[in-house]
């Protein structure tokens, strides 16, 4: 019988930090494994095909250890890290098909309106595309408190 897999996504932010506790009591009610994941997307392009050179981007390396500081604080939650690059909502759902999660798990800022429209939601387009239920832990604005919502695409 295959080991119960939750795969929690994380982009580092407090959204993500305070979705992780939800997602390792889960895990530890199912008797499942974490799989914390993290997508990198590459350099943007130019119209004419160069690179842009702004903000110089973490280095793999750094990204690989803050990754790893990503961890369920009880020792009894088994897990394991998967660092991917591409387009972080279909990376997520690809992720998950492939290590057989049962559940995705993820934070979000819970943005509206026009900077929700000029940034995209990864949180929207996993729940649109996932094949598995989603849970999304929505930080309220100004507080520290979550709303958690389940939906399955």
């Amino acid at each position: 019988m295959p080991q119960r897999t939750i795969l929690f996504a994380t982009d580092f932010s407090s959204a993500s930090d305070e979705a992780l506790p939800h997602a390792e009591a889960l895990a530890r009610q199912a008797g499942a494994r974490l799989v914390i994941v993290h997508v990198e997307e590459p350099p943007l392009a130019y119209g004419g095909g160069e690179l842009y050179d702004g903000i110089p981007e973490p280095d793999s390396t750094r990204i690989r250890q803050m990754l790893e500081a990503v961890k369920p604080a009880a020792t009894d939650v088994p897990f394991v890290h998967r660092l991917a690059l591409g387009d972080p909502a279909s990376e997520i759902v690809r992720l998950a098909a492939d290590e057989g999660a049962e559940l995705i798990v993820l934070g979000t800022h819970g943005r509206t309106g026009m900077l929700r429209f000029l940034m995209g939601s990864v949180a929207e387009a996993v729940v649109r595309r996932a094949t598995c239920p989603v849970m999304v832990y929505r930080t309220m604005a100004g507080s520290h408190t979550t709303q958690a919502a389940m939906a399955h695409g």
